[in-house]
């Protein structure tokens, strides 16, 4: 009788786990503010850019897409930071924040128990601050590419609509900068998030742009649903 059921007990087993597998993964994003937020799923705590709003619960995981002052703030990070915190960065962050960094070039993946890091490229070709010297040069910054169980998250970073946005694929929620002047305006934000088509996109990096008009551009050409977050406000994804 228990040898008859080693068979079924094992079948049982691996149809729950596979039926675990299956389940939607809850995910909740909090928009801090610009382009920071903190963001729970996996039993992970994560930040992404940290510079603007609350930073009281220790994160896991930390990434930052580039060493400006509105993207990587080392105080903000202290607060945040244990001994096993994982922080991500571009080579030129590791100064400025001190301790261990790990860099991931745009390609590179990190896998961190049950979610995946992925570093994209990210920079301007057409908005410089002097003659053939970009904001954001190829090369120095990333956006990533943060999959946790059935959802993958892009945080762009600060860019504009590059050609290689369009060839992400199964894009759950996209985080895009809005704002102009040294990245996308709402305009090209909108053309951006068509090409990517998520199934949500938000706005990010907004500086005193009206995101309205981004929405109204992607909701009206499109199935992909733009959430709106005031800072310190939480989307939860089901």
């Amino acid at each position: 009788m228990v040898m008859a059921m080693v068979p079924l007990a094992v079948v049982m087993s691996a149809y729950c786990f596979a039926h675990q597998s299956m389940q939607p993964t809850h995910i909740s994003v909090k928009w801090l503010g610009h382009s920071s937020f903190m963001i729970r799923g996996g039993g992970k705590v994560i930040y992404m850019d940290p510079y603007e709003g609350e930073y009281k619960d220790k994160a896991d995981i930390v990434l930052v897409s580039h060493s400006h002052a509105d993207h990587c703030d080392p105080s903000k990070i202290a607060m945040i930071r244990r001994d096993d915190t994982l922080i991500i960065a571009p080579a030129d962050c590791v100064g400025k924040i001190g301790g261990n960094i790990t860099s991931l070039k745009p390609g590179e993946k990190l896998a961190v128990g049950t979610i995946t890091v992925e570093a994209v490229e990210a920079y301007n070709y057409k908005r410089f601050r002097s003659p053939g010297n970009p904001y954001h040069p190829k090369g120095f910054d990333v956006g990533y590419l943060l999959t946790i169980g059935d959802k993958t998250i892009y945080h762009a970073g600060d860019t504009d609509f590059i050609e290689e946005m369009k060839s992400l694929k199964d894009i759950y929620l996209a985080l895009l900068p809005t704002g102009g002047v040294q990245t996308m305006d709402n305009k090209e934000a909108a053309e951006a998030a068509l090409a990517i088509n998520p199934k949500y996109a938000m706005s990010m990096h907004r500086w005193k742009t009206d995101p309205n008009e981004f929405k109204k551009e992607v909701e009206a050409r499109s199935q992909i649903k733009v959430i709106l977050l005031q800072p310190g406000e939480t989307f939860e994804a089901e």
